[in-house]
C-alpha cells in the first residue's frame, strides 16, 4: 500500500510515489494531459499497479496564503478524484515553492535546461511528497 502525489498543472500531472515503508518518495511520470478521462485512466492503472491507498495533491497557495485560480481549479480537480476514486483518500497539500524547489535541486544537479523542462513537474510531485511523508507521525 502506497501513497501517490500529484503537481497538477494545465499540461503536464507530475507524479510520485511513497515507498513500501511510506518513508521516501520516487518520481514516477509526468502525464501529458489531453483530457479528464486520459488522465484518470493513466491515474487508475498507476493506483491498482502501486496498490494506492491515499492522493496527496499539490494545492498552490498565494504566498500570503490565499487561493488563486490554479488553486481552484487544483481543489476542482481534486474533487473530481475523491469521486472517481471513491476507494481511495485524497487529500490537498500546501505546495508553496515545490517547483522552486525542485528547479533548484535538478539546477544543484548540474540538470540541462531542457531536460529540467522535462522532469520539473515530476519532481515537484516528489517534493510534495516527502513534505507529506516527513509530516506523517512515527
Amino acid at each position: 500500500m502506497g501513497i501517490l502525489a500529484l503537481d497538477v498543472g494545465d499540461k503536464t500531472i507530475g507524479v510520485a510515489v511513497s515507498d513500501s515503508l511510506l518513508l521516501t518518495a520516487q518520481g514516477l511520470e509526468v502525464i501529458r494531459r489531453t483530457s479528464i478521462a486520459n488522465d484518470f485512466s493513466r491515474l487508475k492503472e498507476i493506483i491498482a499497479q502501486y496498490q494506492i491507498h491515499t492522493i496527496i495533491v499539490g494545492f498552490p497557495k498565494n504566498m500570503n496564503g490565499t487561493i488563486g485560480p490554479r488553486g481552484e481549479l487544483t481543489k476542482k480537480f481534486a474533487s473530481q478524484l475523491s469521486q472517481s476514486f471513491s476507494q481511495v483518500q485524497v487529500k490537498l497539500w500546501d505546495e508553496r515553492l515545490s517547483t522552486v524547489a525542485a528547479e533548484r535541486s535538478l539546477i544543484a544537479a548540474d540538470v540541462k535546461r531542457a531536460k529540467r523542462k522535462k522532469v520539473i513537474d515530476k519532481m515537484a510531485a516528489v517534493f510534495i511528497l516527502q513534505g507529506y511523508l516527513d509530516s506523517l507521525p512515527r
